[in-house]
């Protein structure tokens, strides 16, 4: 089962990193938020999703 849940996390994680790679942010902030996806798996993914660039276009939109 844990390595089940590995597997998904590291899927959404690799998901996540590819999102950052091909978003119109600034190289800096791209360095940063996958930086952050890639030292805290979990934590970094959950930060990502609710305040992300794509998070913060929808909350202003």
């Amino acid at each position: 089962m844990e390595a089940i849940l590995g597997l998904l996390i590291l899927a959404f994680d690799i998901y996540a990193i590819v999102q950052i790679v091909g978003s119109g942010a600034s190289t800096g902030a791209k360095i940063g938020w996958s930086l952050l996806v890639i030292l805290l798996p979990v934590v970094g993914l959950l930060i990502w999703a609710f305040a992300g660039p794509r998070g913060r276009a929808t909350a202003t939109a």
